[in-house]
C-alpha cells in the first residue's frame, strides 16, 4: 500500500470501516536504559518492588513542603529531595492536578523514593542513597506512539453531547469550536442534525492514550454548509487553520462579542422596548449576566470611550479604515485602556451592563461598514493572512491526504446513516 509524505496510509485506500487510527507513528524522545517504573498501586507490589506507594494529588497553594510534612516526613528529607540538582529545583513548581508518587520501606516507614510525571512525556525519579537523608534526581524522558485518531458526531441536543459520545476529549471538542468559531456562531447557529468530523493526534504509552495533541483536519457542517479548515505551517512561518482553497479560518471580525449569552434582539426592524415605536435596530443584543466581558471583535483603536445618552457606556473601535463597531449598556469599561489605545481580538474592553435606556442587563453592538450598519450576524466577514500564493503548492500538497481523510470519512458516515 503506497503511504502519503508523513507515513499514513491515503484515506482513498483505507474501508469504509476503517479502524479509529489512521496511522500510528512513532515519536523519537531519548529513552534511558533504565526507564522510572512509578511502581504500583497504591498498597501493592509488583515484582521484586518491596515499596509501599501513596499518591498525593497536587491542590491549589500546595507546595512540596506541605504536601510532605501532612505525611509526617521531616524537613531535611524535604531539603535533600528539593536539592536533588535540576530535578529537584522542578519539584518547587508543583501544579493543581499534578500527582506525586511515594514509595516508603515497609519496615523503617522512610520515604526512599518519589516518583513526578510534570508531562506524559517526562518523570522526575528521586531515589534515597544510603542511610543519611540524601537523594538522587534524574530526568526521565518516555517514549510515546503518536497516532492519528477520527471521530464523527451528530447532533441531537448539544455539541458537547454529541462529542461526548463520540468519546472525543473536551481540549479537542474546545479546539474544534476554537478552529470554526468565526464561521459558526456556536451558540445561535447550531441545529440538530448538524454534523462534525476530525482527524487528530493522540499519543499512546504501553497500549494508553495519555494525552491529546492537535487537530490535522476537520469538516463541520452546519445547516446544510460544508466547513474544512487544515492545520498548515508556512514555510518559515507559524501553524495555523486553513480552508482547502488556502483562506484562513481566521476571520478579522469575530462572529459574537460576549460568550455564554443568548440573543435578545436581532438587527432589522422592531418594536422599541421602552417608547414602543416601530424603528430599525442598528444593532444586536445580547442579553447576559451583568458583569460578563465583552471582547473586541477585531484588532483596532478606540475612537470613543464614555458616556453617549441612551446607550449608556460605549465603546467604539475603529478597525483598517473601513470597519468599526460599538458596544454599549456597558456597566463598566475594563482597565488599562484609552481613547487612542490599540485593542485585539478578543481583548475585553468592558462589561456588560444596563446604563442608558437600556430595560436590563445587555449588550447593544453594533458593526458597521464605511459607516453604514450592517447585521453581524449575517456579514461575510474578510479573511486574513491566506497562504501566500508562492506556497500555495507546498500547501496543496501537504493538505491533499487530509483531505483525502475527510472525504472518506464523509463518504463512510454517510453510508452508515
Amino acid at each position: 500500500m503506497a503511504k502519503t509524505q508523513d507515513g499514513t496510509a491515503p484515506a482513498a485506500e483505507l474501508p469504509a470501516e476503517a479502524a479509529r487510527e489512521f496511522a500510528m507513528q512513532r515519536v523519537s524522545l531519548p529513552l534511558p536504559d533504565d526507564p522510572a517504573d512509578p511502581g504500583p498501586e497504591e498498597g501493592a507490589v509488583r515484582g521484586n518492588d518491596a515499596h509501599e506507594w501513596r499518591t498525593l494529588t497536587v491542590e491549589s497553594g500546595d507546595s512540596l513542603a506541605r504536601l510532605l510534612q501532612g505525611l509526617d516526613i521531616e524537613y531535611p528529607v524535604i531539603h535533600a529531595l528539593a536539592s536533588a540538582g535540576e530535578a529537584g529545583k522542578r519539584l518547587a513548581r508543583l501544579r493543581p492536578g499534578e500527582e506525586l508518587r511515594l514509595g516508603f520501606d515497609p519496615e523503617t516507614e522512610a520515604l526512599q523514593r518519589l516518583v513526578y510525571a510534570p508531562t506524559v512525556q517526562r518523570q522526575l525519579v528521586f531515589e534515597r542513597q544510603g542511610e543519611e537523608p540524601d537523594f538522587s534526581g534524574r530526568i526521565v524522558e518516555q517514549d510515546l506512539e503518536r497516532r492519528l485518531l477520527h471521530a464523527n458526531g451528530q447532533i441531537e441536543t448539544s455539541l458537547f453531547v454529541a462529542a461526548a459520545e463520540a468519546d472525543l476529549p473536551d481540549r479537542v471538542t474546545m479546539e474544534l469550536v476554537d478552529i470554526f468559531r468565526w464561521d459558526i456562531d456556536f451558540i445561535y447557529n447550531i441545529r440538530r442534525g448538524d454534523r462534525f468530523t476530525l482527524v487528530y493526534e493522540a499519543y499512546f504509552r504501553e497500549g494508553e492514550r495519555v494525552s491529546t495533541g492537535n487537530i490535522v483536519a476537520a469538516e463541520f457542517v452546519n445547516q446544510g454548509q460544508v466547513h474544512r479548515a487544515l492545520r498548515y505551517q508556512r514555510p518559515g512561518g507559524g501553524v495555523d487553520y486553513f480552508a482547502p482553497d488556502g483562506t484562513s479560518m481566521r476571520k478579522a471580525f469575530l462572529r459574537t462579542p460576549v460568550e455564554f449569552s443568548r440573543i435578545s434582539s436581532r438587527f432589522g426592524s422592531r418594536r422599541h422596548p421602552i417608547s414602543n415605536q416601530l424603528r430599525n435596530h442598528n444593532g444586536v443584543d445580547y442579553a447576559a449576566r451583568r458583569g460578563t466581558p465583552v471582547q473586541a471583535t477585531g484588532n483596532g483603536r478606540i475612537v470613543s470611550r464614555g458616556r453617549n445618552g441612551g446607550y449608556g457606556n460605549m465603546v467604539v473601535i475603529s478597525h483598517a479604515g473601513r470597519y468599526s463597531t460599538a458596544y454599549a449598556h456597558l456597566s463598566r469599561f475594563a482597565s488599562g485602556h484609552s481613547i487612542g489605545s490599540r485593542v485585539s481580538q478578543g481583548e475585553t474592553i468592558g462589561y456588560v451592563g444596563s446604563t442608558g435606556a437600556s430595560t436590563g442587563p445587555h449588550l447593544h453592538y453594533e458593526f458597521r461598514v464605511d459607516g453604514r450598519h450592517r447585521n453581524p450576524l449575517a456579514f461575510d466577514f474578510p479573511s486574513v493572512e491566506p497562504v501566500a500564493d508562492e506556497h500555495m503548492d507546498h500547501f496543496r500538497q501537504h493538505i491533499a491526504p487530509r483531505v483525502a481523510q475527510l472525504d472518506t470519512l464523509h463518504r463512510a458516515y454517510a453510508a452508515v446513516d
